[in-house]
Protein backbone atom coordinates (compact mmCIF):
# COMPACT_ATOMS: atom_id res chain seq x y z
CA UNK A 1 0.00 0.00 0.00
CA UNK A 2 1.30 3.44 -0.97
CA UNK A 3 1.05 6.17 1.66
CA UNK A 4 0.40 9.73 0.57
CA UNK A 5 0.08 13.15 2.16
CA UNK A 6 -0.78 16.71 1.24
CA UNK A 7 1.23 19.90 0.90
CA UNK A 8 0.46 23.44 1.85
CA UNK A 9 -1.39 25.74 -0.53
CA UNK A 10 0.95 28.46 0.73
CA UNK A 11 3.29 28.95 -2.21
CA UNK A 12 6.14 29.96 0.08
CA UNK A 13 5.97 26.55 1.76
CA UNK A 14 5.01 24.20 -1.08
CA UNK A 15 8.49 23.22 -2.25
CA UNK A 16 9.79 22.59 1.27
CA UNK A 17 6.66 20.62 2.17
CA UNK A 18 7.02 18.39 -0.87
CA UNK A 19 10.73 17.80 -0.27
CA UNK A 20 10.09 16.96 3.39
CA UNK A 21 7.38 14.48 2.37
CA UNK A 22 9.71 12.82 -0.12
CA UNK A 23 12.51 12.64 2.42
CA UNK A 24 10.06 11.27 4.98
CA UNK A 25 9.15 8.31 2.80
CA UNK A 26 5.75 9.35 1.51
CA UNK A 27 4.82 8.17 -1.97
CA UNK A 28 2.78 11.14 -3.22
CA UNK A 29 1.79 14.65 -2.30
CA UNK A 30 -1.60 16.06 -3.24
CA UNK A 31 -3.11 19.51 -3.42
CA UNK A 32 -6.79 20.34 -3.12
CA UNK A 33 -8.78 23.12 -4.76
CA UNK A 34 -10.41 24.93 -1.86
CA UNK A 35 -9.42 28.56 -1.29
CA UNK A 36 -6.34 28.46 -3.53
CA UNK A 37 -5.32 27.22 -6.97
CA UNK A 38 -4.27 23.54 -6.81
CA UNK A 39 -1.70 23.62 -9.62
CA UNK A 40 0.63 26.44 -8.53
CA UNK A 41 2.07 24.56 -5.50
CA UNK A 42 2.91 21.58 -7.71
CA UNK A 43 4.79 23.84 -10.13
CA UNK A 44 7.08 24.70 -7.22
CA UNK A 45 7.15 21.15 -5.81
CA UNK A 46 8.21 19.46 -9.04
CA UNK A 47 11.76 20.88 -9.35
CA UNK A 48 12.27 20.51 -5.58
CA UNK A 49 11.68 16.74 -5.67
CA UNK A 50 12.97 13.75 -7.60
CA UNK A 51 10.74 10.70 -7.22
CA UNK A 52 7.54 11.47 -5.35
CA UNK A 53 4.22 11.52 -7.24
CA UNK A 54 2.60 14.96 -7.51
CA UNK A 55 -1.08 15.48 -8.13
CA UNK A 56 -4.32 17.32 -7.55
CA UNK A 57 -6.89 15.77 -5.26
CA UNK A 58 -8.83 17.39 -6.61
CA UNK A 59 -8.99 20.18 -9.20
CA UNK A 60 -12.54 21.25 -10.06
CA UNK A 61 -13.07 19.92 -13.55
CA UNK A 62 -16.15 21.87 -14.57
CA UNK A 63 -14.59 25.19 -13.63
CA UNK A 64 -12.33 24.64 -16.65
CA UNK A 65 -12.42 23.18 -20.14
CA UNK A 66 -10.44 20.27 -21.64
CA UNK A 67 -7.95 22.46 -23.52
CA UNK A 68 -6.95 24.29 -20.33
CA UNK A 69 -6.59 21.01 -18.44
CA UNK A 70 -4.64 19.45 -21.30
CA UNK A 71 -2.16 22.33 -21.28
CA UNK A 72 -1.72 22.18 -17.51
CA UNK A 73 -1.39 18.41 -17.51
CA UNK A 74 1.15 18.47 -20.33
CA UNK A 75 3.32 21.10 -18.69
CA UNK A 76 3.26 19.67 -15.17
CA UNK A 77 4.00 16.17 -16.43
CA UNK A 78 6.97 17.53 -18.35
CA UNK A 79 8.21 19.58 -15.40
CA UNK A 80 7.90 16.64 -12.99
CA UNK A 81 9.41 14.18 -15.51
CA UNK A 82 6.32 12.01 -15.64
CA UNK A 83 5.27 12.19 -11.99
CA UNK A 84 2.10 14.27 -12.34
CA UNK A 85 -1.45 13.01 -11.81
CA UNK A 86 -4.33 15.16 -13.02
CA UNK A 87 -6.94 14.50 -10.36
CA UNK A 88 -10.39 15.85 -11.15
CA UNK A 89 -13.67 16.20 -9.32
CA UNK A 90 -17.06 17.50 -10.37
CA UNK A 91 -17.94 19.54 -7.27
CA UNK A 92 -21.67 20.07 -6.77
CA UNK A 93 -24.08 22.12 -8.85
CA UNK A 94 -24.36 25.25 -6.63
CA UNK A 95 -20.59 25.74 -6.67
CA UNK A 96 -20.29 25.25 -10.42
CA UNK A 97 -23.19 27.53 -11.32
CA UNK A 98 -23.02 30.12 -8.52
CA UNK A 99 -19.35 30.22 -7.53
CA UNK A 100 -17.68 29.53 -10.88
CA UNK A 101 -20.53 30.72 -13.13
CA UNK A 102 -20.15 27.69 -15.37
CA UNK A 103 -22.56 25.20 -16.92
CA UNK A 104 -23.84 22.15 -15.08
CA UNK A 105 -25.60 19.15 -16.61
CA UNK A 106 -25.20 15.38 -16.52
CA UNK A 107 -22.00 15.43 -14.45
CA UNK A 108 -20.95 11.82 -15.05
CA UNK A 109 -21.43 12.02 -18.81
CA UNK A 110 -19.73 15.42 -18.88
CA UNK A 111 -16.76 14.09 -16.90
CA UNK A 112 -16.36 11.11 -19.23
CA UNK A 113 -16.30 13.43 -22.20
CA UNK A 114 -13.91 15.86 -20.52
CA UNK A 115 -11.35 13.11 -19.88
CA UNK A 116 -11.78 11.74 -23.40
CA UNK A 117 -11.32 15.23 -24.84
CA UNK A 118 -8.10 15.74 -22.87
CA UNK A 119 -6.77 12.48 -24.28
CA UNK A 120 -7.74 13.51 -27.81
CA UNK A 121 -5.79 16.76 -27.37
CA UNK A 122 -2.77 14.97 -25.89
CA UNK A 123 -2.85 12.43 -28.72
CA UNK A 124 -2.80 15.29 -31.22
CA UNK A 125 0.28 16.78 -29.59
CA UNK A 126 1.94 13.47 -28.86
CA UNK A 127 1.31 11.53 -32.07
CA UNK A 128 0.42 14.20 -34.61
CA UNK A 129 -3.11 12.92 -35.06
CA UNK A 130 -5.71 15.37 -36.32
CA UNK A 131 -7.67 17.03 -33.53
CA UNK A 132 -11.28 16.19 -34.27
CA UNK A 133 -13.13 15.69 -31.00
CA UNK A 134 -16.88 16.20 -31.29
CA UNK A 135 -18.92 15.48 -28.19
CA UNK A 136 -22.17 16.55 -26.61
CA UNK A 137 -20.48 18.99 -24.24
CA UNK A 138 -17.07 19.75 -25.75
CA UNK A 139 -15.84 20.15 -29.32
CA UNK A 140 -12.16 20.54 -30.15
CA UNK A 141 -11.44 20.67 -33.87
CA UNK A 142 -8.71 23.29 -34.27
CA UNK A 143 -5.02 22.90 -33.48
CA UNK A 144 -2.53 24.97 -35.45
CA UNK A 145 1.26 24.56 -35.06
CA UNK A 146 1.61 27.83 -33.13
CA UNK A 147 -0.53 26.43 -30.29
CA UNK A 148 0.83 22.88 -30.36
CA UNK A 149 3.52 22.24 -27.69
CA UNK A 150 4.59 19.04 -29.44
CA UNK A 151 5.31 15.65 -27.92
CA UNK A 152 5.93 15.40 -24.20
CA UNK A 153 9.09 13.33 -23.55
CA UNK A 154 7.35 11.87 -20.50
CA UNK A 155 4.08 11.06 -22.23
CA UNK A 156 0.57 11.84 -21.10
CA UNK A 157 -0.23 12.41 -17.43
CA UNK A 158 -2.37 9.95 -15.56
CA UNK A 159 -5.94 11.05 -14.89
CA UNK A 160 -7.88 10.18 -11.73
CA UNK A 161 -11.45 11.14 -10.95
CA UNK A 162 -13.21 11.51 -7.61
CA UNK A 163 -16.72 10.28 -7.02
CA UNK A 164 -19.32 8.83 -4.67
CA UNK A 165 -22.30 7.85 -6.80
CA UNK A 166 -22.37 4.85 -9.14
CA UNK A 167 -22.40 6.81 -12.41
CA UNK A 168 -19.26 8.85 -11.69
CA UNK A 169 -17.56 5.79 -10.22
CA UNK A 170 -18.20 3.82 -13.41
CA UNK A 171 -16.80 6.70 -15.47
CA UNK A 172 -13.57 6.51 -13.47
CA UNK A 173 -13.31 2.80 -14.14
CA UNK A 174 -14.06 3.28 -17.82
CA UNK A 175 -11.76 6.15 -18.83
CA UNK A 176 -9.37 6.92 -15.96
CA UNK A 177 -6.20 5.56 -14.36
CA UNK A 178 -7.41 5.87 -10.80
CA UNK A 179 -10.24 6.80 -8.48
CA UNK A 180 -10.39 9.08 -5.46
CA UNK A 181 -12.79 7.79 -2.85
CA UNK A 182 -14.50 10.58 -1.00
CA UNK A 183 -13.49 10.76 2.69
CA UNK A 184 -17.18 10.25 3.40
CA UNK A 185 -17.08 6.52 2.76
CA UNK A 186 -16.94 3.32 4.76
CA UNK A 187 -15.23 0.02 4.15
CA UNK A 188 -18.65 -1.59 3.60
CA UNK A 189 -19.71 1.01 1.03
CA UNK A 190 -16.31 0.68 -0.64
CA UNK A 191 -16.63 -3.09 -1.02
CA UNK A 192 -20.34 -3.30 -1.75
CA UNK A 193 -20.81 -0.29 -4.03
CA UNK A 194 -17.59 1.45 -5.14
CA UNK A 195 -15.43 -1.49 -6.20
CA UNK A 196 -18.21 -3.23 -8.19
CA UNK A 197 -18.99 0.00 -10.05
CA UNK A 198 -15.32 0.56 -10.87
CA UNK A 199 -15.21 -2.97 -12.25
CA UNK A 200 -18.36 -2.35 -14.29
CA UNK A 201 -16.73 0.74 -15.81
CA UNK A 202 -13.57 -1.16 -16.69
CA UNK A 203 -15.64 -3.86 -18.39
CA UNK A 204 -17.17 -1.23 -20.68
CA UNK A 205 -13.78 -0.20 -22.04
CA UNK A 206 -11.96 -3.49 -21.54
CA UNK A 207 -9.46 -1.89 -19.17
CA UNK A 208 -7.41 -3.93 -16.75
CA UNK A 209 -7.34 -3.33 -13.01
CA UNK A 210 -3.60 -4.01 -12.92
CA UNK A 211 -2.50 -0.38 -13.25
CA UNK A 212 -5.60 1.19 -11.73
CA UNK A 213 -5.28 2.84 -8.31
CA UNK A 214 -7.98 3.39 -5.70
CA UNK A 215 -7.03 6.26 -3.40
CA UNK A 216 -8.61 6.91 -0.01
CA UNK A 217 -8.13 9.78 2.47
CA UNK A 218 -9.12 7.70 5.49
CA UNK A 219 -10.50 9.32 8.60
CA UNK A 220 -8.25 8.53 11.56
CA UNK A 221 -8.97 9.35 15.20
CA UNK A 222 -5.99 8.90 17.46
CA UNK A 223 -3.82 10.75 19.97
CA UNK A 224 -1.08 10.24 22.50
CA UNK A 225 -3.21 11.70 25.30
CA UNK A 226 -6.88 11.48 26.22
CA UNK A 227 -7.24 15.20 25.52
CA UNK A 228 -5.79 14.95 22.02
CA UNK A 229 -7.90 11.88 21.28
CA UNK A 230 -11.09 13.66 22.30
CA UNK A 231 -10.17 16.78 20.33
CA UNK A 232 -9.55 14.66 17.25
CA UNK A 233 -12.87 12.85 17.74
CA UNK A 234 -14.75 16.14 17.84
CA UNK A 235 -13.03 17.47 14.74
CA UNK A 236 -13.81 14.31 12.78
CA UNK A 237 -17.42 14.21 14.03
CA UNK A 238 -17.85 17.78 12.75
CA UNK A 239 -16.45 16.90 9.34
CA UNK A 240 -18.56 13.75 9.04
CA UNK A 241 -21.67 15.74 9.97
CA UNK A 242 -20.81 18.39 7.38
CA UNK A 243 -20.43 15.81 4.62
CA UNK A 244 -23.49 13.93 5.81
CA UNK A 245 -25.67 17.04 5.37
CA UNK A 246 -25.05 16.95 1.60
CA UNK A 247 -27.95 15.26 -0.25
CA UNK A 248 -25.71 13.65 -2.87
CA UNK A 249 -23.87 11.73 -0.13
CA UNK A 250 -27.07 10.29 1.34
CA UNK A 251 -26.54 6.85 -0.33
CA UNK A 252 -23.54 6.19 1.93
CA UNK A 253 -25.68 6.70 5.03
CA UNK A 254 -28.56 4.75 3.54
CA UNK A 255 -26.23 1.82 2.94
CA UNK A 256 -25.94 1.56 6.72
CA UNK A 257 -29.61 2.25 7.45
CA UNK A 258 -28.94 5.84 8.52
CA UNK A 259 -30.76 7.65 5.71
CA UNK A 260 -32.89 9.74 8.08
CA UNK A 261 -29.72 11.16 9.62
CA UNK A 262 -28.95 12.94 6.35
CA UNK A 263 -32.23 14.84 6.46
CA UNK A 264 -31.64 15.90 10.06
CA UNK A 265 -28.12 17.09 9.29
CA UNK A 266 -29.26 18.96 6.20
CA UNK A 267 -31.97 20.80 8.11
CA UNK A 268 -29.54 21.81 10.85
CA UNK A 269 -26.94 22.96 8.31
CA UNK A 270 -29.45 25.43 6.87
CA UNK A 271 -29.84 26.87 10.37
CA UNK A 272 -26.07 27.07 10.91
CA UNK A 273 -26.26 24.61 13.82
CA UNK A 274 -22.82 23.10 13.19
CA UNK A 275 -22.09 22.05 16.78
CA UNK A 276 -25.50 20.42 17.09
CA UNK A 277 -24.82 18.51 13.88
CA UNK A 278 -21.62 17.05 15.29
CA UNK A 279 -23.58 15.79 18.29
CA UNK A 280 -25.68 13.59 15.99
CA UNK A 281 -22.61 11.61 14.95
CA UNK A 282 -22.71 8.89 17.60
CA UNK A 283 -19.99 6.31 18.22
CA UNK A 284 -21.48 3.82 15.75
CA UNK A 285 -21.42 6.36 12.93
CA UNK A 286 -17.96 7.60 13.90
CA UNK A 287 -16.57 4.06 13.97
CA UNK A 288 -18.06 3.29 10.56
CA UNK A 289 -16.32 6.24 8.91
CA UNK A 290 -13.11 6.46 10.93
CA UNK A 291 -10.46 4.20 12.38
CA UNK A 292 -10.61 5.10 16.06
CA UNK A 293 -7.61 3.62 17.83
CA UNK A 294 -4.62 4.21 20.04
CA UNK A 295 -1.51 5.18 18.05
CA UNK A 296 -0.05 1.68 18.15
CA UNK A 297 -3.24 0.15 16.72
CA UNK A 298 -3.97 2.57 13.87
CA UNK A 299 -1.87 0.79 11.22
CA UNK A 300 -3.50 -2.56 11.93
CA UNK A 301 -6.94 -0.96 11.84
CA UNK A 302 -6.30 0.65 8.46
CA UNK A 303 -4.86 -2.54 7.01
CA UNK A 304 -7.76 -4.70 8.14
CA UNK A 305 -10.30 -2.29 6.66
CA UNK A 306 -8.64 -1.27 3.43
CA UNK A 307 -5.66 -3.53 2.75
CA UNK A 308 -7.42 -5.53 0.04
CA UNK A 309 -9.26 -2.67 -1.69
CA UNK A 310 -7.11 0.47 -1.62
CA UNK A 311 -3.76 1.02 -3.36
CA UNK A 312 -3.11 4.55 -2.05
CA UNK A 313 -3.94 5.72 1.44
CA UNK A 314 -3.66 9.08 3.16
CA UNK A 315 -4.66 10.14 6.66
CA UNK A 316 -7.56 12.48 7.28
CA UNK A 317 -7.37 13.72 10.87
CA UNK A 318 -8.77 17.19 10.22
CA UNK A 319 -5.37 18.79 10.78
CA UNK A 320 -4.49 17.10 14.07
CA UNK A 321 -1.23 15.13 14.13
CA UNK A 322 -0.29 14.77 17.75
CA UNK A 323 3.49 14.64 18.02
CA UNK A 324 4.07 13.03 14.65
CA UNK A 325 1.90 10.00 15.39
CA UNK A 326 0.97 9.67 11.73
CA UNK A 327 4.61 9.47 10.67
CA UNK A 328 4.88 6.44 12.94
CA UNK A 329 1.76 4.94 11.41
CA UNK A 330 3.17 5.52 7.92
CA UNK A 331 6.37 3.72 8.87
CA UNK A 332 4.40 0.75 10.20
CA UNK A 333 2.25 0.52 7.10
CA UNK A 334 5.29 0.69 4.86
CA UNK A 335 6.86 -2.11 6.92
Amino acid sequence: MLIDTSISSNLAKAADNAKAAEDGGYDAVWTAETSHDPFFPLTLAAPATESITLGTSIAVAFARNPMLLANIGHDLNALSEGRFVLGLGSQIKPHITKRFSMEWSKPAARMREMVQACHAIWDCWQDGTKLDFRGDFYQHTLMTPFFNPGPNPHGKPRVYVAGVGPLMTRVAGEVCDGFFCHPFTTSEFLRDVTIPNLQAGREISGRSADDFEVCLPAFVVTGSTEESMEANKLAVRKQISFYGSTPSYRPVLEHHGWGELQGELNALSKQGEWDTMAGLIDDDVLDAFAVVAEPGDVAAGLTSRYGDTVQRLSFNTMGSDDGGVLDQVRAELKG
